[in-house]
């Protein structure tokens, strides 16, 4: 493996951010966020979408011992139970959910939010009780392992976090170019405490696959961004004959599916560097690629299937492709996006996803149309029994945390997957992903006995509606009164028995913005 090569892997995960730049501290959890965990907590008459794709059901009550799902009482819960409850939620009307599972985050970029609480607290706030870190911070010395720790002793606000880290990141032995070394770094990695590794595709053939055997001994789960520096030796065909677990984002899959060429066309003056280039020309692989239902495109989709690899497509990370006016005027950008995050997001020659430089109209126009290609592959997979779970890759390209998350649900919606499918996805699929390597049933992402208490309260029907998940609500006009109305929004985020207030937490952001605005 050439060192350019992993240097520019490493670039790319950064975003381009000083090197000295560092993040701060997450601060301990305070007396006033959170409440709980209780010795019995009762959520009295809520409809419950248990997670695994069965109907809604209700009102049913749910009492919660300590940080687990201790009963499920269909009608009510009996009077001397509901009179014993440390903590009654009254959740009549409401909906509970499993707590969503965004297996890609980062938390990582010090010069847009530098406060890692920022990211923690808008995905609590949305519901989002487990977040896979694919890595939550890169490079040397980074707190992936201790976040991850007092996470899950609940002394910080944040969800459960599970670490990744990069392939040949975060140690000091030098680049692992030999499948020896590959081995020597994922026995490393393992032993710090991650759960598994994300490739940039800077790997050789050779060298990734002796990376993914030694994973699997080791039961660490593996992803890949298989990138265009990368993708003429291992596009997502034959990652996944190697043995990779999960395959993020697009990369990979049009490669595989090229119909005139074994290698995809780029244009003279093609600049990967150039990021409006790199990104411009991903829109034009989809014409290269053959067409849905063609044999090609039958055999690949069976190929993913019967490998048991997970797609999870983070729709929303590249939408603004699509639109970038609407992208960068969404609702919350105004009393929720740090102004620095913001100035990150605006077109730039040097940061990573600010690539709208000379954005238009036809880069629009081939973006909708790659959606619609890279829609149909995912529809197909999943109809065939392919797991699918939701990833939101926040930080970049308009996509906000928290938001992101729910825009991701709205988008697996588009490309076919019906309500209950997407809150499967985005709950036990994920759970599972994450936990199917390590060879156990997930201990959350459904609502059962024995589960953990990590549940999401909602006011509004998701189902009907996944605007009701926003932290800003849905905007809807009331026939009675004439009034415009906001509705929605997660009311109650429970992770491991804490009961979190989610406008409360919105609230904490809202300050934030605010202080950095009034200290520039």
């Amino acid at each position: 493996m050439k060192s350019w090569k992993i240097a520019l892997a490493a670039l790319a995960a950064m975003g381009a951010q000083p090197l000295a730049a560092q993040m701060q501290a997450v601060p301990d959890r305070t007396i006033d966020e959170g409440e709980g965990p209780f010795g019995t907590l009762l959520i009295r008459g809520a409809t419950v979408i248990e997670g695994t794709g069965a109907p809604p059901a209700g009102p049913i009550d749910i009492m919660v011992e300590g940080n687990r799902i201790a009963a499920l009482y269909p009608g009510g819960a009996p009077a001397e139970q509901a009179q014993s409850a440390q903590r009654v939620i009254e959740a009549q009307g409401m909906y509970v959910l499993p707590g969503f599972v965004d297996t890609h985050g980062h938390n990582g970029d010090p010069g847009k939010a530098a406060q890692p609480s920022y990211g923690y607290k808008l995905w609590l706030a949305h519901g989002v009780t487990t977040v896979r870190g694919v890595s939550f911070y890169f490079g040397s010395g980074t707190p992936d392992i201790s976040d991850a720790e007092r996470s899950a002793a609940n002394t910080i606000t944040a969800p459960r976090l599970i670490p990744y880290a990069v392939f040949g990141d975060k140690w000091s032995r030098g680049a692992p170019d030999t499948p020896a070394k590959a081995r020597e770094w994922v026995r490393w990695a393992k032993a710090q405490g991650f759960w598994g590794i994300k490739f940039f595709n800077s790997a050789t053939p050779q060298v990734l696959a002796a990376a993914l055997d030694e994973a699997e001994l080791q039961q660490m789960g593996t992803v890949a961004h298989l990138a265009q520096t990368g993708v003429a030796e291992v596009n997502a065909r034959t990652a996944v004959e190697s043995g990779l677990d999960g395959v993020t984002h697009f990369y990979g899959h049009f490669e595989s599916l090229l119909k005139d060429s074994a290698l995809p066309y780029y244009p003279e003056d093609y600049n990967y560097f150039d990021e409006q280039s790199r990104f411009g020309w991903v829109a034009r692989l989809a014409p290269q690629a053959v067409e849905p239902g063609s044999e090609k495109w039958e055999d690949y989709v069976d190929l993913l299937v019967a490998s048991d690899v997970t797609l999870s497509p983070t729709f929303n990370i590249y939408s603004a492709s699509r639109d970038v006016m609407a992208a960068r005027s969404r609702d919350w950008h105004a009393a929720y996006t740090l102004p620095s995050l913001m100035d990150f997001y605006a077109p730039s020659a040097t940061n990573h996803g600010s690539y709208y430089k000379d954005w238009s109209s036809e880069d629009e126009v081939a973006w909708r149309n790659f959606y619609a290609k890279w829609f149909d592959l995912t529809k197909d997979f999943h109809d065939r029994g392919g797991r699918v779970t939701a990833g939101s890759d926040p930080g970049y390209i308009y996509q906000t945390w928290g938001f992101a998350y729910i825009g991701e649900l709205e988008m697996l919606r588009e490309a076919g997957l019906s309500p209950l499918a997407v809150i499967r996805a985005a709950t036990i699929d994920g759970a599972r992903e994450i936990y199917e390597p390590r060879g156990v049933e997930p201990p959350m992402g459904r609502i059962a006995v024995g589960q953990l208490a990590d549940l999401v309260i909602v006011p509004e029907n998701p189902l009907a509606n996944l605007k009701v998940l926003y932290g800003t609500g849905h905007t809807r006009l009331n026939y009675e009164t004439g009034a415009i109305e906001q509705v929605g929004g997660v009311r109650w985020t429970i992770k491991d028995g804490i009961v979190y207030d989610a406008p409360a937490l919105l609230a904490d952001v809202a300050r934030m913005v605010e202080e950095q605005r009034a200290g520039r």
